[in-house]
């Protein structure tokens, strides 16, 4: 009597489309956040002067939406590329790069929580930074007034920050209109007007300090968010718990997808 010896391994086609699909997402994300880099780049002439990158003194938000971009885009393609031709290496490669992504995620929560004063002085030298940048680039300018306007704040401390910046400062070597002011975002909004009046806080700052509430928010925008995360922890948590089982099931695919491919070579050898 004779036996045969039949490799029952085989790659699972459930895994391997869903994850193509699960990094579908990652890289039309990617395209997207690419394009709209891209483009914002186009508006302002820095595609055809790459100079001007280098002339900022705060950060460019466009910046990290490319950053953002660059990552999703690489890691979409080496997943949706491994997957469908059974590439270890950029699976292992993927796989690598979520687990990594996924523990720094982890350390920079733990050392926020252990270090706050540390990392409390690097976002006000963050925001400090910005504000002496307001006027310099359209997007860091509407990244600072979206802050402020939907924390009800105003400079990293108070309206006072606003000096740190040449346009707004209170000095008599200043000649701006906007002189001893603040951006229009910091004034308390007026539900009678439906226009924004972007002229609102003009000389507010030369006025008495008793007076500035009636006009402008005097909270800083440091202890405006130090308010709002107690108050949105379970939020808070929920999004990235949410982030963290996403990336604990793309790494789940990837490794057992992995384990498949190897197992059906090793059957191979028989």
């Amino acid at each position: 009597m004779h036996y045969y010896r039949y490799s029952s391994a085989e790659v699972s086609c459930w895994y391997k489309y869903l994850l193509f699909s699960y990094n579908i997402v990652f890289w039309l994300a990617g395209v997207v956040f690419l394009g709209v880099g891209l483009w914002a780049w186009s508006e302002k002439g820095v595609l055809s002067d790459l100079t001007k990158v280098t002339r900022m003194h705060g950060i460019d938000p466009v910046v990290l939406v490319l950053m953002v971009g660059v990552v999703m885009f690489t890691l979409g393609f080496a997943g949706c590329v491994g997957a469908l031709r059974e590439n270890i290496c950029l699976l292992k490669f993927f796989c690598g790069a979520i687990v990594l992504i996924f523990f720094l995620e982890l350390a920079v929560a733990v050392l926020a929580f252990l270090f706050q004063d540390w990392v409390r002085d690097r976002f006000r030298e963050f925001f400090e930074s910005n504000i002496r940048s307001y006027r310099d680039d359209i997007d860091l300018q509407n990244l600072i007034d979206s802050l402020q306007k939907a924390n009800q704040c105003c400079g990293a401390y108070g309206p006072e920050d606003w000096d740190l910046n040449v346009y707004f400062n209170c000095s008599g070597a200043s000649y701006s209109r906007e002189k001893c002011g603040v951006p229009f975002s910091c004034c308390v909004p007026d539900p009678a007007q439906k226009v924004v009046n972007t002229q609102c806080g003009y000389d507010v700052r030369t006025q008495l300090k008793g007076k500035w509430e009636e006009s402008i928010f005097t909270k800083g925008c440091i202890p405006a968010l130090e308010g709002w995360l107690p108050r949105n922890i379970y939020i808070v948590a929920g999004v990235f718990i949410a982030i963290s089982l996403l990336q604990i099931f793309g790494i789940f695919l990837a490794r057992t997808l992995i384990s498949d491919i190897e197992a059906v070579k090793a059957g191979h050898h028989f």
